[in-house]
């Protein structure tokens, strides 16, 4: 069989026991997969979205309920925007968990682990942009944690809002960001790390003379395996979009008010519960900026996984990232699970 250009963006063979789905996850492809179809559905979204304050909602409810097939649009960009954080943070853990962040593909996972921020950064702007009763945790708490920044916070708060305080030149703001800022840079980092993983010798493996398992699969098994995960994917996000609405409010009118049920989105829903025991800068900013630096000092601070445990998963040369890193995410869903139950009798 002639090699097609698909084909082609993969190498001739790969490992078979390290291209299994236990080990993989997919979640690297599924982060490709997801990202094309945000790109795709945010285009078509574009069409009818109003990036005004006076007709943000508005134009979120016409698409949502009057455009031909409007509302599965915006169901699957929704839905494929929740799905892609999760997917990279399961491909960042996966990584870390099987030793595969460190030389030489120290740099590769800190564009990886770069990648993942602007997935989040991403959907939070995404999120803003509803312009709705929804969003106000998002648009005034969350943006007051930028003013909490010693020297520098007042002047990048500014750069951010567009003014002193939330006006139409925030949406502006955040609608520059999500549809050019953010995307432009998400697919020269991505472009880039995807061409790092071939560079670096692909999947982490042992060195051909360690190997228990010498099987590889050819690109055409490979292309073919993709196939079908993609069309698993495409299955389950239309369902999701077909039978679970994505979050819609009435239109926000006073930016400003705060509601008592005011909340986070998800994703950053540890965060809002860790500024309800300390300082906006200290827990709003340092925390998660720490968090971060932690994850991507792993692979220059701590010691290599030797090759010879590569290609399984939590090698023991790796023990130290590992627990290290589980705590951190049993920690971050401990304070989610808090900002979710109720508080009070």
């Amino acid at each position: 069989m002639r090699p097609s250009f698909f084909h082609h963006l993969h190498p001739p063979t790969i490992p078979a026991r390290q291209s299994r789905f236990r080990y993989t996850l997919g979640a690297g492809g599924y982060s490709v997969f997801l990202s094309l179809v945000l790109v795709i559905s945010g285009a078509l979204l574009m069409f009818y979205y109003i990036p005004t304050p006076e007709q943000a909602g508005p134009s979120i409810q016409m698409i949502t309920f009057l455009v031909p097939f409007g509302g599965l649009i915006r169901n699957l960009h929704y839905w494929a925007a929740q799905l892609l954080v999760v997917v990279a943070g399961i491909h960042l853990l996966r990584v870390i968990f099987t030793g595969a962040y460190t030389a030489p593909r120290r740099f590769n996972y800190l564009l990886g682990l770069i990648l993942f921020v602007l997935s989040v950064f991403l959907d939070f702007t995404g999120y803003v942009l509803r312009w709705d009763e929804g969003v106000r945790w998002a648009l005034v708490a969350g943006t007051n944690l930028v003013q909490s920044i010693p020297r520098i916070g007042p002047g990048l708060y500014r750069l951010v809002m567009g003014g002193t305080q939330p006006s139409p030149a925030t949406l502006t703001r955040f609608y520059a960001w999500h549809i050019f800022g953010l995307v432009l840079i998400m697919l020269i980092v991505g472009a880039w790390h995807i061409f790092r993983v071939r560079r670096d010798g692909g999947i982490a493996v042992p060195p051909p003379d360690q190997r228990t398992a010498p099987e590889r699969i050819s690109r055409f098994e490979l292309v073919r395996r993709e196939g079908l995960a993609t069309l698993i994917g495409i299955t389950i996000l239309l369902l999701a979009a077909a039978f679970i609405p994505a979050p819609l409010a009435p239109p926000m009118s006073d930016v400003t008010a705060q509601t008592a049920d005011a909340s986070a989105p998800w994703f950053f829903l540890w965060v809002q519960q860790l500024l309800k025991v300390g300082d906006a800068f200290w827990m709003g900013v340092f925390v998660p900026l720490a968090v971060i630096l932690i994850l991507g000092g792993l692979p220059y601070f701590l010691p290599a996984v030797p090759s010879t445990e590569l290609g399984r998963w939590f090698p023991p040369g790796g023990r130290l990232a590992q627990i290290i890193v589980a705590a951190l995410v049993i920690a971050i869903l401990g304070l989610t699970l808090l900002a979710v139950l109720p508080t009070g009798a």
